[in-house]
């Protein structure tokens, strides 16, 4: 008896100093796999696209708000206004003629656009014209605000590593400092694009090696660009997923030193795969299913989706183009980079075969 009293006594004097005992938090903070807070998860176009519209109408773009943005909060989260636990995902959208005004920050983004015409991004003076399935990069400490010259709405999707820099105690913002709220608008656009004509945009797969803390100095990526790659992988492979990672052309890494982006083309049923960290999902064309840790969910053109650490996910489409914003480069630069193909199909309620019909006739 005299000994859980003395037990109970250190376990008060180490809750009073503020210590806690590895003993009985070892398996809690020690696991065999991850265990992500995040769960998986799909936002859809048809539920977000009338919010942003109604958003548009009610909520102006100005100073103090910044930007007229939909975070994507997984429910996993605990109401943090997060995708997944290391990155933002959010539908932006910019009504005819609207500007949001200019401001930076310590979080990289990235911009893939999704509907709309006549918008560019300035990011540190140079203004990258916007169209469906472009990559524009805005990265750390970089300048940069978003016009609408057009008299359409347009939607994008946000990619941040917002929780990542949170996480480091590394979130630092500042506001335009004038004149004006936006940057001077610069007499010639996408000055990166025609200066950085050297080196790959592309890798097939993934960046597997290269790391660097340095973003990459061309600041958008051409659909056209990106389909025509697609397309040449497609005459050299009969595989269900073609993968396209987009590089830094300077030193082959992935575009920003804490953000991977990418495209899958799905033209079958793909393997299921789990890998360390976590990614977002963006239909951009096609419909499809995808079953994660055996959910399913499916998805068409605008849809997003929430892929966990360490969750199995595949994919069945009979023809759609998925981008994928992950932290893959994070965890490559720590070498902790985990990924596996697994044998089988995972187990799940229907039948892929019946799926697949359904699918083709969705195609038809």
């Amino acid at each position: 008896m005299q000994d859980k009293t003395d037990l109970d006594g250190l376990y008060a004097g180490l809750e009073a100093a503020a210590l806690q005992p590895l003993w009985t938090i070892t398996e809690e903070l020690l696991t065999p796999t991850p265990r992500p807070a995040a769960v998986p998860w799909l936002w859809s176009a048809a539920t977000m696209k009338p919010l942003a519209r109604e958003a548009i109408r009610l909520v102006p773009v100005e100073r103090g708000g910044e930007r007229r943005v939909l975070a994507l909060a997984n429910p996993g989260l605990g109401g943090r206004p997060y995708a997944v636990g290391t990155l933002w995902g959010a539908l932006q959208c910019l009504g005819p003629h609207e500007v949001a005004p200019a401001h930076r920050h310590t979080p990289g983004a990235i911009r893939f656009v999704l509907e709309g015409e006549g918008v560019w991004t300035t990011v540190d003076g140079d203004a990258c014209d916007m169209r469906p399935g472009d990559l524009v990069l805005t990265p750390s400490k970089q300048w940069h605000d978003h016009t609408n010259a057009g008299d359409s709405e347009m939607f994008w999707f946000d990619g941040l590593d917002l929780p990542i820099i949170q996480a480091l105690d590394g979130v630092f913002f500042e506001h335009w400092p004038g004149p004006g709220e936006s940057q001077p608008q610069p007499v010639e656009h996408n000055v990166s694009e025609a200066r950085r004509r050297d080196g790959s945009r592309y890798t097939d797969g993934s960046v597997t090696k290269a790391v660097s803390p340095l973003p990459s100095e061309l600041l958008i990526y051409r659909w056209s660009e990106t389909e025509a790659e697609l397309e040449r992988l497609g005459r050299e492979s009969d595989d269900d997923l073609l993968a396209v990672e987009y590089t830094n052309p300077k030193t082959g890494a992935s575009v920003l030193p804490t953000m991977a982006c990418a495209v899958h083309r799905i033209r079958g049923h793909g393997a299921p795969v789990r890998r360390a960290g976590n990614a977002v999902y963006v239909v951009f064309r096609g419909r499809g299913e995808s079953v994660i840790d055996g959910q399913r969910f499916v998805w068409g053109p605008g849809d997003m989706f929430a892929v966990p650490s360490w969750s199995t996910v595949e994919h069945i489409s009979v023809g759609a183009d998925l981008f994928v914003v992950s932290d893959e480069p994070v965890l490559r630069a720590l070498g902790i980079q985990r990924r596996e193909v697994l044998p089988e199909p995972q187990t799940v309620t229907g039948d892929f075969h019946s799926a697949s019909l359904r699918l083709q006739g969705a195609a038809s």
